[in-house]
């Protein structure tokens, strides 16, 4: 079962999911953690931006629309939330 490392405030919160596949804003929604989403999860604004950590390789592809908003192909090092899908274990620092 991947884990998911969410960094909010300093403080770490350690979620294990089934949900491969999943966003990381559906999972952090789902196990209560408050990540901010001001287009619903659409991908058209940054509020749920993510810095990641640690396991690039565990998250999805980068999306266009994550392309479109900004975030490096190369680097995949800042992901929106609602376009990254889980794939194993990751830490991710919220950034708002």
């Amino acid at each position: 079962m991947p884990k998911v490392t969410f960094i909010k405030d300093g403080k770490e919160i350690e979620i294990e999911t089934d949900d491969v596949g999943e966003s990381l804003l559906q999972i952090a929604t789902d196990n209560g953690v408050q990540m901010d989403t001001a287009c619903g999860g659409n991908g058209i604004c940054t509020t749920c931006m993510v810095q990641v950590q640690e396991g690039r390789d565990n998250l999805g592809e980068m999306t266009e629309r994550e392309e479109i908003m900004g975030m490096d192909p190369e680097t995949m090092d800042l992901r929106l939330g609602c376009q990254c899908k889980l794939n194993g274990d990751c830490k991710v620092e919220l950034a708002y």
